[in-house]
C-alpha cells in the first residue's frame, strides 16, 4: 500500500492511494496514518478494504508529511561510503546520531524556508524508515518486523549551524521546514527489499545527487536493532538513513540553495517530492 495524509497544513487526513494513483479517503477508517494504523494488525486491516468502494478524493490535493503524530525523528550521518568520502570523512565506527524536531516537518511538496542569515543551506535525498510497533532492545533478525514501511526524507541542513557554530549538529538540521516528508509511506509489503534502490535529486534541473541505498554503510535492520539499544522506537517515529554522494557542500566550488532555487528528488518505488526555496 501506498498511504497519504492530505489535506491543508495542521487537517491533514487518511488515504490511500489507488492502482490509478488517486488519493482515497481514508478517513471513516483510521484517525491518521499513525499509531495503531501503522501496527501489523492496522496495516491488515487496511489491506482488506475495498479500495475501489473507498470516497475519490478529487482534483490533486496537498499532501502533508505521510506520517502523523511522528514522536521523533532520528537520523544518521555519513551512513553511505561515498557521500563520507566526497566529504572527507572517515566511516564511523559506530552510526552517528542526530535528531530533527517534529517542529522541522512538511509535506513533500511544501516551500522550505531559509533560516534568516543563512548561506550554507544544502540538500540530502534519504531513505527514512518508519516505525510501526514499539521496539526496545530487539535483535538484528527481528527488527524489520517492527517496521511499518518506508518514505522519502530530505535532511535539509544549514552547513555553517551545523559544522561552524560549535556544538551538536542539530541547530544546523533542525530548522522550520528542514524535514520534508512524503509522498507516501510505502508498506513493506510492497517493498520488502530496499537495499538497492535508486536515489536522485535535482536543483533547478541540475542533477547533483544520484545514488543508491546500495552504498549504505549500515542497513535498516542494523539501524533499528541498534537504536533500539538507546531509546525505545514507537509507532510512528521516523529514522532517516543517510544520503549518497551529490550535497552541495560536496561540489568544487560548494553549492547552497538560494531563495527561488526549485529541489526535486526521488528514491526508486518510493515517489518524489518537489520543494521551492524561500526566504524567512
Amino acid at each position: 500500500m501506498k498511504l497519504v495524509r492530505w489535506g491543508e497544513a495542521g487537517a491533514e487526513r487518511p488515504g490511500l492511494v489507488d492502482r490509478a494513483g488517486r488519493v482515497r479517503d481514508l478517513s471513516r477508517e483510521v484517525a491518521d496514518i499513525g499509531g495503531p494504523a501503522l501496527s501489523p494488525l492496522g496495516l491488515a486491516a487496511l489491506s482488506a478494504l475495498d479500495i475501489e468502494a473507498l470516497p475519490l478524493v478529487e482534483g490533486t490535493p496537498r499532501l502533508g508529511a505521510c506520517v502523523g503524530g511522528i514522536g521523533k525523528i532520528l537520523c544518521i550521518g555519513l551512513n553511505y561510503s561515498d557521500h563520507a568520502a566526497e566529504t572527507g570523512a572517515a566511516v564511523p565506527p559506530e552510526p552517528i546520531l542526530f535528531m530533527k524536531p517534529t517542529s522541522a516537518v512538511g509535506g513533500p511538496n511544501d516551500d522550505v524556508r531559509l533560516p534568516r542569515g543563512s548561506a550554507k543551506t544544502d540538500w540530502e535525498v534519504e531513505l527514512a524508515i518508519v516505525i510501526g510497533t514499539a521496539a526496545k532492545y530487539v535483535s538484528e533478525e527481528a527488527a524489520l518486523d517492527h517496521v511499518a514501511g518506508w518514505c522519502i526524507l530530505n535532511d535539509v541542513s544549514e552547513r555553517e549551524y551545523q559544522l561552524e557554530r560549535h556544538g551538536t549538529w542539530d541547530k544546523g538540521k533542525g530548522c522550520d521546514t528542514f524535514a520534508p516528508i512524503g509522498p507516501w509511506l510505502v508498506t513493506r509489503d510492497e517493498c520488502p527489499d530496499v537495499s538497492g534502490l535508486e536515489m536522485w535529486l535535482e536543483v533547478n534541473g541540475r542533477r547533483f545527487q544520484h545514488g543508491s541505498t546500495a552504498t549504505m554503510v549500515y542497513n535498516p535492520a542494523f539501524l533499528v536493532s541498534y537504536l533500539s539499544r538507546f531509546m525505545t522506537l514507537h509507532p510512528g517515529d521516523v529514522i532517516a538513513t543517510g544520503t549518497p554522494p551529490g550535497v552541495g557542500m560536496g561540489q568544487k566550488p560548494p553549492v547552497f540553495l538560494k531563495a527561488g532555487d526549485v529541489m526535486e528528488l526521488g528514491i526508486e518505488g518510493l515517489g518524489t517530492q518537489r520543494q521551492v526555496v524561500v526566504a524567512d
